[in-house]
């Protein structure tokens, strides 16, 4: 297996992983869409997304946004993606993807990776097993109503 940080050459073999996740979380698939967003961030410099590949084949993806604790006064990122495609699970790329973003933060002396995910979801093993933890902090969120 190899990872690589992508770039906007990569677009193409980010897309199909990148629409099959949001599928993955409920979202009707739109490649032309997922296309131009993923464009954008890559354009804008405002997410870091690393790609896997297993014989030459993109299989899985993860996508890092930067921010900032003003309490620690640290850089951090969100681990807001991670996908792998259906015939590779359980295969250990997944967690390849995590051990490559928690090198880039030691490397980086970022103070951590914060993830939020599906209740249901099977990889919560996979999370607690690579040292993440619950926060106890209570989180909200509030949905824009005009959308």
């Amino acid at each position: 297996m190899t990872i690589i940080k992508a770039h906007i050459e990569h677009l193409d073999l980010i897309v199909p992983l990148f629409d099959s996740y949001r599928v993955f979380y409920k979202q009707e698939s739109n490649l032309i869409a997922s296309k131009e967003y993923l464009h954008e961030r890559f354009k804008n410099n405002e997410s870091i997304i690393y790609l896997a590949f297993k014989e030459d084949k993109a299989v899985g993806f993860t996508q890092l946004y930067p921010f900032f604790s003003s309490v620690t006064m640290q850089r951090m990122f969100i681990l807001n993606d991670l996908y792998v495609d259906d015939s590779c699970r359980n295969e250990g790329v997944g967690e390849a993807l995590i051990n490559k973003v928690k090198e880039m933060c030691i490397g980086l002396n970022y103070k951590g990776l914060g993830l939020q995910t599906g209740n249901d979801n099977p990889a919560q093993k996979l999370y607690e097993r690579l040292g993440f933890k619950i926060d106890s902090d209570l989180q909200y969120f509030w949905i824009n109503p005009e959308l």
